[in-house]
């Protein structure tokens, strides 16, 4: 996949636009802790929803629903699709109550609803294990997703061996030779942009991770559906696409793998409680997820009730009617609306890369089918949106990245700095020390 000069100029002028943002909200994000990680509770719903959707909208995601269509059909999204209970729940039920709480974190809610000395513990210890170690958790496995996709992206250009070498009249100041991809992309990673998103972050607050992430997500959702717009036109339209996928089904059935349909919404009820077909969910498993995982599991951004950074854009609402309508908006755009075009993306990598009976079998795909998405964009994505394409991962690892800094800076600095550490400082104190926290947590 090979990148022109446009491509080029078309990430890095993403990236200023990104750091622009940033410095254009530093002067109302300075002035307290309640601005720098609630934004002053001044932001409209459209904007806080949007950005609850832009921070699920994770470099990983597109990835990890490929994956699910290629192994367990349609029905597999149902693994997340059921946190939509616990999400339209904390619509109707919690989304007033949170706004109303007049709190800085969900974890502060632990010692006023509580009370005593094991409150209080047990808030010091959530802000410790949620900001620290689980937020260093997420960020781990969404830079994994991004190497991944740079990897299969640049690839070849990385492999090639290419040197970079920055020189001063005669003098050598910087010298690397790209070796490995993955290692590579992990470099880009941890040295570029990590601490990039880190920088806007650190100037902007919530505000510049509130805005940039309505950026992002526009650019994010255009990219997806150009992508499965292309790529099911370069089969031929749907007909073609289904009469692909029906190739497919008959080739894996002749190699002796039961199948259900790949296309149906609901897991295949034949196949009894459990089965080994493929493109279907066991029936056990799907009455669990529908049963038992939307209340029982802790996932970032599918809280029983809200949590995190989903309460976190609650908190920064205006008012309560803004905070329901912030979730609200937040449910209809993550379960009903972005996940199709992954989807639709996802059954063209199925119908092109099966190792039975697709159009070109690849053994990477067959592997780990979750690469079928950027395989599908290396492909057939046109050179002029390329670099597009590019920035709008880069959207989706930054938007989740940026709110992660924050969020988790949040918990340190509220719920355990400032809880037990340093009581009685001013409001500028704990700024700065959000902002050295944000720092800490970047390298």
């Amino acid at each position: 996949m090979a990148f022109t000069v446009t491509d080029w100029l078309v990430i890095a002028g993403y990236l200023l636009f990104n750091l622009l943002i940033g410095f254009y909200y530093r002067s109302k994000a300075g002035n307290s802790t309640e601005d720098f990680f609630i934004s002053g509770r001044d932001v409209s719903w459209w904007l806080a929803g949007t950005s609850m959707v832009a921070t699920t909208f994770a470099a990983d995601t597109p990835l990890l629903v490929c994956g699910l269509v290629a192994t367990q059909g349609i029905s597999g999204n149902w693994i997340w699709w059921s946190f939509c209970l616990s999400g339209m729940t904390t619509v109707f039920f919690f989304a007033r109550y949170w706004r109303r709480a007049e709190i800085l974190t969900d974890v502060e809610l632990v010692e006023i609803r509580y009370g005593g000395k094991p409150a209080a513990f047990l808030r010091g210890f959530k802000a410790i294990y949620l900001g620290l170690l689980m937020n260093c958790f997420i960020l781990g496995w969404v830079t994994r997703a991004m190497v991944d996709i740079i990897a299969v992206v640049l690839g070849p250009m990385i492999a090639a061996g290419r040197e970079l070498t920055l020189t001063v009249g005669s003098h050598s100041l910087f010298h690397y030779t790209l070796g490995d991809p993955r290692h590579t992309a992990l470099a880009i990673c941890i040295f570029v942009l990590v601490p990039f998103t880190g920088l806007y972050t650190f100037i902007g607050g919530l505000w510049g991770v509130l805005v940039t992430d309505l950026f992002q997500f526009a650019l994010k959702m255009t990219m997806i559906v150009v992508l499965a717009w292309l790529a099911v036109a370069h089969l031929g339209g749907m007909h073609a696409l289904k009469l692909q996928l029906s190739a497919v089904d008959t080739a894996t059935r002749a190699a002796g793998i039961p199948t259900s349909n790949v296309l149906s919404f609901l897991p295949d009820f034949r196949t009894g409680v459990t089965t080994a077909n493929v493109w279907t969910l066991p029936l056990l498993t799907f009455f669990m997820y529908l049963g038992v995982q939307w209340w029982a599991s802790w996932y970032p951004g599918a809280e029983p009730g809200g949590g995190g950074y989903i309460a976190q854009r609650m908190f920064s609402a205006k008012n309560e009617k803004h905070s329901l309508g912030a979730t609200l908006w937040f449910n209809v755009a993550h379960y009903a609306l972005r996940p199709w075009p992954w989807i639709l993306t996802g059954l063209v990598a199925l119908a092109i890369y099966s190792p039975h009976g697709g159009l070109h079998p690849n053994e990477a795909f067959a592997a780990n089918p979750q690469q079928g998405y950027v395989m599908v964009l290396r492909d057939y994505l046109p050179p002029a949106l390329r670099g597009l394409m590019v920035a709008a991962f880069l959207a989706a690892y930054m938007s989740t990245i940026g709110t992660q800094l924050n969020w988790g800076t949040s918990y340190l600095v509220n719920d355990f700095y400032r809880r037990f550490l340093v009581r009685q400082a001013g409001e500028h104190h704990y700024v700065l020390v959000s902002k050295t926290i944000t720092v800490i947590l970047v390298l």
